[in-house]
């Protein structure tokens, strides 16, 4: 660190402890770190920044770091942006507001409506933590200027996330999140974010909350997205059974009354993770991605012998399944198995229903498994790629809403994010949730399992194995080696790993196939692999994303084995 670096760092630090708005027990915090120069470092070297998921960090004091000044002061500068584009004839701007099960959520929901207040802004606030994918729809259904969730989506306990979301439901897109970024930063000290009382807000009709009712909307709407309601009220759902977990967060209610309205009687909730928890105590990650957050779930599966496990992350946005392979032990799908499963079931059941779109597209992301893209395609759809993301996706679905240009049946990436139907524009757990129980059960009535499904589908589409490794740099270090990882393989792309020629290398910092730029690197093979490094736009860790394509699952795995291992050794030597 240069001494230039060093001054500015130590001057924003004590700038927060002589801030006469700053809290005692902040600065009592703050007092605690003196004289550590890594940890006042880490709090101090630069403001959060909006990545893929909007703003995210750890909490406590400091620039770096999600606490109420930090939430004030991004809520000011969101609020200038709306004020700034309001229309002539003097319509003011509204803004809804969610949160998940995390420490401090509440907290920083209620703040964020009482800055809006103060602006002048109307804000609706759900009364308690609700879905992501809710507050997408809510957005969309009161024809709001924009929408927040308080959430760090899976990340550990310590995190915490402010995502901001513009009039179509869509996460800020980048153009947009500029703006506020550039708003925000214009906000200079915290005597400049307005703030009025609850009672004020809800005296002035500024602050208004949502409850049953606007639940009940949402329900129904995902309910809506059934494509065999009549198989489920015939028995099926009755004897069909699920293992559910929310793990401590918000998906228990939406999931299990979704499930109950669309037939399925079966359900069993796994206790000990059933109630809100922002510790997530009994998970060392709130993470369906993760066989370890299933490991209550499965043991209640085989007490039950449940047909289907099923699991969400603490805002909802994404969900993960587990289910029985040949020898009756319980696997946990991948994201892009299961969202192969879900393109084959939607597109097969509008199919067979006369109602698939001559010009129908599925939607995904360029870290995505080309099976779900090959399935598409044997429908006829066609198939869009995005940047990771899933607010690339709303995007899209909303330039085809409005052009016509084609009709939006799923989309999915292979994070465990996945849409069908329009009502929203950001990935949701509660719809994938009925989704994949009710394509189990209808499989199920034909004597199968999703797994047989699955295998079903590499039988005709080809081996399609993929896997993701990530390492986890933290603190100015930690950017530094991942931008040097970054930079080498740039530099220096490899000719051959693992014995294959590399025929391609996709560098999307540069724009490539019409979409932004983004400082994410794709190396296609010669025998038809490829791997991509990206920077998480949500973690202090840099990704690497892989996938092949055999004619057995074990030559498959042995190919994805050889890949990982050349790709890694050489990640690793980058730092």
């Amino acid at each position: 660190m240069t001494n230039s670096t060093n001054n500015a760092v130590i001057a924003k630090y004590e700038a927060w402890l002589n801030d006469p708005i700053i809290d005692a027990a902040t600065k009592e915090e703050l007092r605690g770190i003196a004289g550590q120069e890594k940890e006042i470092t880490d709090r101090f070297y630069r403001d959060l920044e909006f990545g893929t998921g909007g703003l995210r960090g750890v909490m406590g004091a400091g620039t770096n770091r999600l606490n109420a000044y930090t939430v004030g002061k991004a809520t000011q500068g969101l609020a200038n942006w709306l004020l700034s584009g309001a229309t002539a004839d003097g319509t003011r701007p509204s803004v809804v507001i969610a949160h998940d099960s995390r420490n401090h959520s509440p907290e920083f929901a209620l703040d964020s409506a009482l800055v809006l207040a103060g602006n002048g802004i109307t804000t609706y606030l759900f009364s308690a933590l609700r879905p992501t994918p809710q507050l997408s729809y809510a957005v969309r259904a009161l024809n709001a200027s924009s929408g927040i969730v308080i959430t760090a989506s899976h990340n550990p306990p310590e995190y915490n996330g402010y995502k901001a979301y513009g009039a179509d439901g869509c996460q800020l897109i980048p153009e947009e999140a500029e703006q506020v970024i550039t708003s925000i930063g214009q906000v200079t000290g915290f005597d400049e974010v307005k703030r009025i009382s609850r009672e004020e807000a809800e005296a002035q009709g500024l602050l208004r909350w949502l409850g049953e009712e606007a639940d009940q909307q949402y329900i129904d709407t995902v309910v809506a997205q059934s494509l065999n309601a009549d198989l489920l009220k015939d028995g099926i759902g009755e004897k069909f059974s699920v293992v559910f977990t929310p793990l401590h967060g918000t998906g228990n209610m939406p999931i299990r009354e979704v499930l109950k309205q669309v037939g399925f009687s079966n359900v069993h909730i796994v206790p000990e993770q059933e109630q809100p928890d922002g510790y997530f105590s009994t998970v060392k990650s709130p993470n369906p991605e993760e066989r370890e957050a299933f490991t209550l779930a499965i043991q209640l599966g085989q007490q039950v012998d449940a047909d289907i496990i099923i699991g969400t992350d603490p805002d909802a946005d994404r969900m993960g399944a587990v289910v029985k392979n040949n020898e009756g032990e319980y696997v946990v799908l991948t994201g892009n198995q299961s969202g192969a499963l879900m393109v084959h079931y939607v597109l097969s059941q509008l199919k067979e229903r006369g109602q698939l779109p001559d010009n129908g597209v599925v939607i995904k992301t360029i870290v995505t498994s080309e099976l779900g893209a090959d399935i598409a395609r044997s429908y006829g759809a066609a198939v869009e790629n995005t940047l990771t993301g899933f607010k690339y996706i709303g995007e899209k679905m909303t330039q085809y809403e409005q052009t016509g240009e084609h009709s939006f049946l799923f989309g999915y990436e292979e994070s465990y994010g996945y849409l069908t139907g329009t009502y929203a524009r950001d990935k949701d757990a509660i719809v994938a949730a009925l989704l994949i129980c009710e394509a189990a059960a209808y499989y199920s009535s034909q004597g199968k399992t999703l797994y047989d499904v699955l295998q079903e589908l590499y039988a005709k589409f080809g081996f399609y194995l993929e896997a993701l490794e990530s390492r986890t740099l933290k603190g100015l270090d930690g950017v530094q080696k991942i931008a040097a990882i970054m930079n080498d393989w740039r530099q220096n792309p490899p000719v051959e790993i693992g014995g294959v020629k590399v025929e391609s290398v996709l560098d999307y910092g540069k724009g490539h196939d019409g979409l932004r730029p983004e400082n994410v690197l794709k190396y296609l093979l010669e025998d038809g692999s490829w791997f991509c490094l990206r920077p998480s736009g949500t973690e202090p860790k840099i990704k690497v994303y892989f996938g092949v394509k055999g004619e057995s699952n074990d030559t498959a795995a042995a190919a994805l084995q050889t890949l990982r291992t050349a790709v890694m050794e050489r990640v690793d030597r980058s730092e």
